[in-house]
């Protein structure tokens, strides 16, 4: 590691780099504090967050649900449904949904809050120093907030093709015919979805035994279930290994149980994953570590191997989540900012997340997977959201939450649910473990009768029953015994 004089005088308290999620809290916090901040972006404010991640795919997600809906006439009551639909007034309605937030995320609120925001390529030249459109900037700390981009599998003869990938989909005017969707993890999962909705006939591929190996083999096993029944063909266990075009023909060439197996598309969609964003701008000629999975390497204050310099966000990880991108800019700026006095270390214990597919798969904390690699004894609780009046009445009564527990105590250790609007119905379960509170508290509270949220309180009082006090009880009831005379 290279050592630089630090300057005398600094023309700003913080740098940040990127307008992201993690450098948008960034900035907003220090300009909060009253501390000098300017914020460097290249391209747009916002991310990749507002313009190719969340805010679109979530706007995609929501037409498909109401094309889902109408293919489901008859279980609402109706004898027949139909839509008329051009693809590309879908996708310009998720276009309307990304200009309507942008002003969130604007050059024009960030200035008013407090922030110079310059447009232009960033290069960091020292541990206290930016240059940015010709001119050199100074700040006592910096803020690496660069993102991440589509990571890209070395397939044989990718790039004769015109690929899209979670950056560039969002350009499609035309329904493909056949999607192949390379991926199965969270963004493959809800875009392959999405795409069948709309009427593409697709083919998931997944190298490894399922998709969304994060989560439990019962929750994965669930979904890939309902995929099957919309008519999604889900391959597992099969790697791409080259792409290829015969008589005009494209396909995709796998390894499956040792043959070769060809499938035809016309689009392929790449969503095998995301690369943290560090060529380009000076962390390579400065030495700043990073991991073996690329990202940058921090310890738990979020500093680099340069104490100046702080990374927040996809480009270090762990978690590739804009909520989880925001927490962690929270310690950059108050570590940068003040931690002469005090610093605080990273917090990952209560982060949640949830898939949107349908239905949605939202978790915190540890599931059985998590809790078995690490060795930590658990109790699994179960309830089953077909048996909840809400869900039954909103023809969703499919899902199930689990809840791990500390054996024989409601400490609450993780939670996984399934189901309609589960990302919603995790945050009662959030609340409670990052203030540890336990099942007990969520049993003992009032839930609004007919809502999803009550499957949180089946289910602590499905744990509270298999808890329940037998010596107690006996006496119980040989008192009541006794009071009938």
């Amino acid at each position: 590691m290279k050592k630089y004089p630090k300057p005398k005088r600094f023309d700003h308290n913080l740098i940040v780099i990127g307008a992201g999620s993690a450098g948008l809290v960034a900035a907003y916090i220090a300009a909060a504090v009253k501390a000098k901040v300017t914020l460097i972006e290249k391209d747009k404010m916002g991310g990749d967050c507002l313009h190719t991640g969340c805010v679109p795919s979530k706007a995609l997600i929501r037409s498909a649900k109401y094309m889902s809906h109408i293919r489901r006439a008859n279980e609402f009551g109706f004898k027949s449904a139909n839509a008329e639909f051009d693809f590309a007034d879908i996708m310009r309605r998720v276009q309307g949904v990304i200009q309507k937030i942008e002003p969130h995320d604007s050059v024009e609120r960030y200035e008013q809050l407090g922030v110079e925001c310059i447009q232009g390529q960033a290069r960091i030249i020292t541990p206290y120093s930016v240059e940015v459109n010709g001119q050199t900037l100074t700040a006592r700390s910096i803020v690496i907030a660069t993102g991440a981009g589509p990571l890209i599998p070395p397939i044989k003869n990718i790039d004769t093709i015109e690929y899209l990938t979670s950056d560039t989909v969002w350009m499609l005017e035309t329904l493909p015919e056949k999607l192949l969707v390379l991926g199965g993890g969270p963004i493959g999962c809800e875009l392959t979805q999405c795409f069948a909705r709309l009427g593409s006939q697709v083919t998931q591929i997944e190298m490894t035994p399922r998709i969304l190996s994060i989560e439990d083999e019962a929750i994965s096993q669930r979904l890939m279930q309902r995929f099957s029944e919309e008519g999604i063909d889900v391959r597992t266990n099969h790697k791409a290994t080259e792409v290829r075009i015969q008589e005009g023909r494209k396909l995709l060439i796998c390894e499956y149980q040792g043959q070769d197996v060809s499938i035809e598309f016309d689009q392929l969609l790449v969503a095998v994953g995301r690369k943290a964003n560090t060529k380009g701008y000076g962390l390579e000629e400065l030495g700043v570590a990073t991991r073996d999975d690329g990202t940058v390497e921090v310890n738990e204050y979020l500093q680099t191997n340069y104490p100046s310099l702080y990374a927040c966000g996809d480009v270090t990880g762990p978690f590739q989540f804009t909520h989880a991108a925001s927490h962690q800019a929270w310690f950059c700026s108050v570590n940068a900012l003040f931690g002469l006095f005090k610093k605080f270390r990273v917090d990952y214990s209560v982060i949640p997340w949830t898939t949107f597919t349908d239905p949605e798969i939202a978790s915190v904390g540890l599931n059985e997977q998590r809790a078995n690699d690490k060795g930590i004894a658990y109790e699994l609780t179960e309830f089953d959201i077909g048996d909840l009046d809400r869900a039954i009445a909103e023809q969703e009564a499919y899902g199930v939450v689990r809840v791990l527990t500390k054996p024989g105590k409601d400490a609450i250790l993780g939670v996984t649910i399934m189901g309609d609007h589960a990302g919603e119905t995790l945050a009662e379960f959030v609340l409670a473990m990052k203030h540890g509170l336990g099942l007990n508290k969520i049993l003992g509270a009032i839930h609004t009768y007919p809502t999803l949220a009550e499957a949180n309180k089946f289910a602590a009082g499905i744990w509270k029953k298999a808890h329940a006090p037998a010596g107690l009880l006996r006496w119980v009831k040989r008192f009541h015994t006794w009071r009938r005379g």
